[in-house]
C-alpha cells in the first residue's frame, strides 16, 4: 500500500514562493493521477492541481500561472512549486494518489477528487 508524506509548507509574505514535497513509499500506478487539494480554515477542502500520465496535468482557475505540479519519473515523489503567493492561498494541503480516469480527461480528477491514498498535511500560511 501507498503511504504518502507531505512536506514543504511553512509561512511567507505575499509574493513569496515555497516548494511542497510529497514522497511516495512505494511505486504507484502511471495510469493514475496524483495531485495537490488544500483546505482552509472553516473551508471545504479544494482541488489545486493533477498530473496524470504523460505528464498531462489540470490546475484550478486560482492557482493557474502560479502553481506548477511535477513528479519525478525516478523516485515518483510529488512535488507543487508554489510561486506569487497570495493570502488565499492558506492553508493545509495534502498530496494525494491513486485517481484514475478516461479518455486522457485528467481533469476529472480535479473536479472529483476521486483519490485512493490520502497523506497528511503540510500547512502554508501566507501573510504579511
Amino acid at each position: 500500500q501507498v503511504h504518502l508524506t507531505s512536506s514543504g509548507g511553512g509561512s511567507v509574505q505575499p509574493g513569496g514562493s515555497l516548494r511542497l514535497s510529497c514522497a511516495v513509499s512505494a511505486f504507484t500506478d502511471s495510469m493514475s493521477a496524483m495531485g495537490w487539494f488544500r483546505q482552509g480554515l472553516g473551508s471545504a477542502r479544494e482541488a489545486v492541481a493533477v498530473i496524470g500520465f504523460g505528464g498531462r496535468t489540470s490546475y484550478a482557475e486560482s492557482v493557474k500561472g502560479r502553481f506548477t505540479i511535477s513528479k519525478d519519473d525516478g523516485d515518483e515523489n510529488l512535488y507543487l512549486q508554489m510561486n506569487n503567493l497570495k493570502p488565499e492561498d492558506t492553508g493545509m494541503y495534502y498530496c494525494a494518489d491513486g485517481c484514475y480516469y478516461s479518455d486522457y480527461d485528467v481533469a476529472s480528477c480535479l473536479r472529483l477528487g476521486d483519490f485512493a491514498t490520502w497523506g497528511q498535511g503540510t500547512q502554508v500560511t501566507v501573510s504579511s
